[in-house]
């Protein structure tokens, strides 16, 4: 273990640069000052990042600059959103619609709190992802997003990962000042879940740190638990060293 872990504390120092953000969704978190900006660019550039990234960057230019003139919160509270064209495509399979549900919800909630923090404070970053699920639900009539995963097992399905709303959190809540922005102070790192994505994934079980074969909540537990062995105070740094590792087809023990 400690091996590992030195070798991980290494990989973390190589990839938890400045340099990783411009080629990365979190630059669009960067682009921002204000908090709420800064929040609203966190949650909606979290939501488009899959797929390739040239193209989640291109997305994210249409959608913070071409459509939102580069005030993210001006134009949800302004409701700009109302005339747009709900069947233009944004990103893959997230279309205009899927735009204006999220930018009504976060008008709701920003009219009853002055930031997108207060839901996930006093609870776990599972029940704040749920109450962030539930608030934009309630302001679309009852109607619940793909695009927010479900933290909790319903229907069959197991707890979802929830990787871009924990991918979110980790930009939002680190406060070491590289990569992250950490402009939210009352969720401590100690509380926040790796984001678990297939390069995660792949590179936790080959190191011995998964043994759960799915990609669902119960495995971001049990990597998240790993890792506090690790570093109890922010167990999530070693997202870079894990992604960073997969994506790059680096190697450990060389």
């Amino acid at each position: 273990m400690e091996r590992l872990k030195a070798i991980l504390d290494s990989k973390v120092l190589l990839y938890n640069r400045k340099d990783f953000i411009i080629n990365d969704p979190v630059s669009f978190p960067h682009y921002f000052k204000e908090k709420r900006d800064i929040e609203i660019a966190s949650l909606l550039a979290s939501v488009i990042a899959w797929g390739n990234r040239t193209m989640i960057l291109r997305s994210g230019r249409k959608m913070f600059f071409d459509i939102m003139d580069g005030k993210p919160y001006d134009f949800i509270m302004k409701g700009n959103w109302n005339s747009l064209d709900e069947s233009a495509n944004i990103h893959r399979t997230f279309f205009v619609r899927d735009f204006v549900y999220l930018c009504r919800g976060l008008q709701y909630i920003y009219e009853r709190v002055s930031t997108l923090e207060e839901l996930f404070i006093g609870c776990s970053t599972w029940d704040g992802i749920l109450r962030l699920r539930n608030e934009l639900s309630f302001a679309n009539d009852g109607n619940f997003t793909r695009h927010i995963s479900n933290p909790v097992a319903s229907a069959g399905r197991p707890a979802s990962a929830c990787k871009r709303m924990h991918m979110m959190l980790r930009w939002l809540c680190r406060q070491d000042g590289v990569v992250d922005l950490g402009v939210w102070k009352e969720i401590p790192s100690s509380k926040l879940m790796i984001p678990l994505d297939v390069h995660v994934a792949r590179t936790g079980r080959m190191l011995g740190l998964i043994k759960r074969k799915q990609n669902d909540r119960k495995t971001v537990e049990e990597l998240t638990a790993a890792l506090r062995l690790m570093c109890p105070d922010d167990p999530v740094k070693y997202d870079f060293a894990l992604f960073g590792v997969g994506v790059e087809g680096d190697t450990f023990f060389e």
